[in-house]
């Protein structure tokens, strides 16, 4: 497939569709939950879709109205099984992780696989965590990696120890705890991606599951057995989506407003706004309006920061690299994305991407250590004539 992208304006209002984040643990929930629950705004995305196939599996019933835009999952509640074949999570880390702690707490074998790029994921640190709570665990191929094969159940006596670089599986056991009998806890000592375990708090808040996380993140601590009710509830918007037409607008002379913005402050990419606006974007939040209304073509620039340094640790809003990448190359001075080590364990390793796909358009672009360092430079001076040293430009990527 090819796509052509030229120069362009853009004027409007775009409405940001659901989270994913949000709408995966609302039909995992929903799936541990006795009666019908209503899911207001999901997101139908592959990862989504596929959260749909696997909760059908073990126990529950999902079904999608379209024209309301409205997903309505019959809980497993009490009778939730395990699979009678392999679970495929197709391309989502997410349901791996997540329901694998889930179904460990069941007795007896389970299965996990997914595509081609899953099968290249760790999850050694999921298969160690497993272990250690007296779960048989390994991967098929024994090179860390999906397929894998667990056996439960957990004893959940036993407290979890592990380094929390990657926050989907401590959510996993999170949202496991609930069906765990006293109170379930996890040591963390390199907690990464911390909002997304907020996430997960709130979430099982919703459904009166009780849960402490320590301020700095390393403790945590999960009260169950809970017999979660069926919940009606409406999915905020993606954070994650709403980076691309705001950096969109920011590099072209376009004016637009996004409608449906999350102001729950839930979803750490958010933060996305305040790193702009520092570098002289103009977005303002209507949070009454639930709106960002953004002005582009703007001179951008590191000289309000630090020795003209933007500064942006990553590791609690990663999916946000690709997109501040981009900005950080129509921006004067040096910006540096630190803590991105998380940033090569998605789907694909998003920092070796960025790093050779914008070189080849002309960025300044280098990895240092655990740092992304670009060098951009403003398409125009501050005075609104045409920058010489920009130098991006058209190419094949």
């Amino acid at each position: 497939m090819k796509i052509q992208s030229k120069r362009a304006k853009l004027f409007g209002s775009v409405t940001v569709p659901g989270s994913k984040s949000h709408t995966i643990r609302a039909l995992i929930l929903s799936t541990l939950a006795e009666g019908v629950s209503h899911i207001r705004n999901p997101l139908p995305s592959n990862d989504c879709l596929s959260t749909v196939e696997a909760i059908n599996k073990i126990g529950a019933t999902a079904t999608k109205n379209e024209k309301e835009n409205t997903w309505t999952v019959v809980g497993a509640g009490r009778n939730l099984h395990l699979p009678e074949s392999i679970i495929d999570v197709g391309n989502s880390g997410s349901i791996m992780y997540f329901l694998c702690p889930i179904l460990s707490t069941l007795s007896g074998w389970c299965i996990f696989t997914g595509d081609e790029s899953i099968k290249t994921r760790p999850v050694n640190h999921l298969i160690d965590s497993l272990q250690q709570l007296d779960v048989e665990a390994s991967s098929i191929k024994q090179n860390g990696t999906p397929p894998f094969i667990f056996k439960g159940p957990i004893n959940n006596k036993k407290k979890l120890i592990t380094d929390g670089k990657l926050s989907q599986y401590i959510s996993g056991f999170m949202m496991a705890a609930s069906q765990m009998d006293g109170e379930f806890n996890i040591s963390l000592s390199s907690p990464k991606e911390t909002p997304y375990l907020t996430m997960t708090q709130e979430w099982l808040k919703k459904v009166n599951v009780e849960s402490t996380i320590s301020p700095d993140f390393k403790n945590i601590s999960v009260k169950g057995p809970v017999a979660i009710k069926a919940f009606d509830c409406l999915i905020p918007s993606d954070w994650e989506a709403i980076a691309f037409p705001l950096i969109a607008s920011l590099i072209t002379e376009s004016n637009i407003t996004i409608q449906n913005v999350d102001d729950s402050k839930s979803q750490g990419d958010q933060e996305i706004v305040n790193i702009l606006n520092s570098i002289g974007a103009n977005i303002v939040w209507n949070k009454e309006n639930k709106t960002l209304s953004v002005e582009g073509k703007k001179y951008l620039s590191t000289e309000n920061h630090k020795n003209n340094e933007l500064n942006i640790k990553i590791s609690d809003f990663p999916d946000a690299i690709c997109a501040l990448s981009v900005i950080a190359c129509f921006t004067e001075g040096k910006t540096i994305i630190s803590d991105i080590e998380i940033c090569r364990k998605k789907e694909t390793d998003r920092i070796d991407a960025m790093t050779k796909e914008l070189s080849k358009l002309g960025a300044d672009i280098h990895v240092e250590y655990d740092s992304l360092i670009i060098n951009g430079h403003s398409p125009i001076n501050i005075d609104g004539t045409e920058n010489k040293l920009f130098t991006l430009h058209g190419g094949n990527v």
